[in-house]
């Protein structure tokens, strides 16, 4: 047989073999692992069955413990529902309590008040009764006195009312009279005595400002370069600034003359650039022109901003600075303006302490109460109108505004700061040395103030004396009786303040004299 047949016999036979024992190896295998999976499996149901039951048992444990917390819980809930509607009925049985007490005492009341009618009516027919037997008695009364007196008693009661009327007017006059003396001598003395006080402790400068400025030069050839070629320097810098330049023979000045401070002070400070620089020509001096008006508005701010701050006055509208400012670059009547309401303000916050009242307020008022007299536009409105418009514009106290609109009696006066204002306003204005004014109008000023006062009857002479300060009103004596000169000098007085216009107060001074002359032959 082939050998090789043989080999491959034996190896079949050998694959079989292995198969067979294989097969015999897993049964075995197989049989014991499943043995040991439901030994296992066993183990694992037992365990579970005493896990569920520990967890049962726990369970009914924490139920019975719920279950007892819950009816303790609903139990005091019993009880606190029970103590509250025990409350209330205690409540309920206090209050029926109280109001049947009320209801007694009511009632009880009520049969008081009853009686207390039926006296009062039993008295008021008491009274009826008299009343009538008085009536008749005065009946009887009145005809008597009319039978005695030949008189009705409306004659006498009529003759009776009027001689009492004529006494009472008589000690009427004569007790206001005597009021008013007392009231000006005692005005008088205390608003002496604030004044003066203010007026020393308010130390101010007296300066005249004038409508020309002199320029000074280190020499007169630098005349010629600010005239230029033809003139054409001389006409640029008096287009740019709208101020005159007069260059006379004055020996090393140059005169501005404008009536606008602000003008004259740009063109003063142009041409002293102009002038330390050397370059003068149309060009330049357009420019330097313009630059100064940029630097001069800078300084109105800050001499605004300054002023403020040394009156201590705080919170003031940017806007209201700056025209504060402007005001050192104004004048009224040759003062400055700037110069006049710092003095007002001043005596407006003296003032203001000595009454009791508010000192920064006062201070307000007095600094304010000439910004109308420095507008950004031509308006129609006095300054004192446009003065109170613009500070209500900025947000300003209302008695500030009507201090402003009131200083010269445009407005009502409404607070007690608004007649302190133009007081001191008066008193900055018609101190010596303050103000000035042409000679034409204050003849004028002087001859309106005469002519005022003789055109009252009665008035035979009248004349203005100590510079219009006083006038003095000379009248008739069989013309105008004593009462009649007080009343004379009330009614010019007011006449003037309504009137007229002028710096100050003025005093009006009747004079009545009566004279018997006769002669001995």
């Amino acid at each position: 047989m082939d050998p090789n047949i043989i080999s491959i016999i034996i190896a079949i036979a050998a694959f079989l073999g292995g198969i067979i024992a294989g097969k015999f190896i897993f049964s075995k295998d197989t049989k014991k692992k499943v043995e040991e999976a439901e030994s296992h499996a066993q183990n694992l149901i037992k365990e579970a069955e005493l896990r569920a039951e520990t967890i049962r048992k726990e369970k009914e444990v924490q139920a019975k413990e719920r279950f007892i917390q819950l009816k303790s819980d609903h139990d005091r809930e019993a009880l606190e529902r029970n103590r509250k509607i025990g409350d209330s009925e205690n409540r309920i049985k206090q209050k029926e309590q109280t109001i049947n007490q009320k209801t007694e005492q009511l009632e009880r009341q009520i049969k008081e008040n009853e009686a207390i009618k039926q006296n009062l009516n039993r008295q008021l027919d008491v009274v009826q009764t008299k009343q009538k037997e008085l009536e008749k008695h005065q009946e009887e009364h009145s005809r008597r006195l009319e039978k005695i007196a030949n008189l009705t008693a409306e004659e006498a009661k009529a003759q009776l009312i009027e001689s009492l009327k004529q006494e009472a007017h008589s000690q009427a006059l004569g007790l206001q009279q005597d009021i008013i003396d007392d009231a000006k001598q005692k005005a008088n003395k205390e608003a002496r005595k604030i004044i003066i006080q203010s007026i020393q402790r308010n130390a101010s400068e007296q300066a005249i400002e004038n409508a020309i400025t002199v320029f000074n030069l280190e020499s007169d050839e630098i005349k010629g370069q600010i005239i230029g070629r033809e003139g054409r320097n001389i006409r640029a810098i008096e287009a740019a600034t709208g101020v005159d330049l007069i260059v006379d023979d004055t020996p090393e000045a140059i005169v501005l003359s404008c009536f606008d401070p602000i003008r004259r002070e740009i063109a003063r400070l142009s041409l002293q650039r102009l002038v330390s620089d050397g370059r003068i020509h149309p060009a330049r001096i357009e420019e330097v022109v313009e630059k100064t008006k940029r630097q001069l508005e800078e300084q109105v701010m800050e001499i605004g901003e300054r002023t403020v701050i040394e009156l201590g006055i705080h919170g003031l509208h940017k806007d209201l600075v700056r025209i504060v400012g402007r005001m050192r670059f104004r004048s009224s009547y040759g003062q400055n303006l700037l110069m006049h309401s710092r003095e007002v303000a001043n005596l407006c916050g003296i003032m203001a302490a000595e009454l009791g009242l508010n000192p920064k307020l006062a201070k307000r008022a007095g600094l304010l109460h000439d910004i109308g007299k420095v507008p950004d536009e031509e308006t129609e409105l006095s300054h004192a109108l446009l003065g109170a418009k613009l500070a209500e514009k900025y947000g300003e106290n209302p008695a500030v505004i009507n201090a402003i609109g009131a200083h010269h009696d445009e407005m009502e006066m409404q607070y007690v700061i608004s007649p302190i204002v133009q007081a001191c306003d008066a008193i900055s204005g018609a101190r010596p040395g303050a103000r000035r004014e042409i000679m034409q109008q204050y003849l004028q000023r002087i001859k309106e103030l005469e002519n005022l006062a003789l055109k009252y009857n009665g008035v035979e002479k009248a004349y203005a004396i100590q510079a219009g300060r006083e006038l003095r009103v000379i009248v008739e004596a069989d013309k105008v009786t004593d009462l009649d000169s007080d009343r004379l000098s009330f009614e010019i007085a007011q006449k003037i303040q309504t009137e007229m216009t002028y710096p100050g107060q003025i005093k009006v001074t009747v004079i009545r004299e009566k004279r018997a002359v006769n002669v001995a032959r």
